[in-house]
C-alpha cells in the first residue's frame, strides 16, 4: 500500500451510484480527529448549446450522531413516496416537448431539487 497520506485520507470507503444525468458519490472521510463521517456528492451533468458539457455538484455531510434519525426520516419519505405512488416511475417523457425542455438553460425540469432545499447542500464544508 502506497503510505500517500492524502490518498489514504480520501479513499475510505466509497461507492458511485449512477442514475442518467446525475451522479450520486458516497465517501467515508475522517476528521481532525480520527472519527469517520459521510459525504454524500451529486454531480449533475449539463449540457451546453454548443454540445460541450459542465457538472454541478452539491454535497451533504452527514454525521454519526445524524445517522439513526436521518436514516429513519430517509425511509419515512421513501415508503411515503410509494404507498403514495407506487414504485413505477410516472414520467413526462412522454411528452412531445420533453426533450426540448430538458436542455433549456435555466429551466428546470419537474425532477428538479426545489430551490428550498438546494440551499443546504450549498454550503461548503471543505475546511473542516
Amino acid at each position: 500500500m502506497d503510505n500517500n497520506g492524502m490518498m489514504e485520507k480520501e479513499e475510505i470507503f466509497s461507492k458511485v451510484l449512477r442514475a442518467g444525468r446525475r451522479t450520486y458519490f458516497f465517501d467515508v472521510r475522517s476528521t481532525k480527529a480520527g472519527d469517520y463521517y459521510l459525504t454524500i456528492t451529486e454531480s449533475k451533468k449539463f449540457t451546453n448549446d454548443d454540445g460541450s458539457y459542465h457538472y454541478k455538484k452539491h454535497k451533504i455531510y452527514l454525521y454519526k450522531e445524524d445517522f439513526s434519525e436521518f436514516n429513519t426520516i430517509l425511509k419515512e419519505m421513501t415508503n411515503y413516496i410509494i404507498n403514495e405512488k407506487g414504485d413505477e416511475v410516472i414520467s413526462e417523457r412522454h411528452q412531445k416537448d420533453f426533450k426540448k425542455e430538458e436542455y433549456t438553460t435555466g429551466t428546470e425540469t419537474a425532477d428538479e431539487i426545489p430551490k428550498s432545499a438546494e440551499r443546504f447542500t450549498d454550503i461548503d464544508f471543505d475546511d473542516i
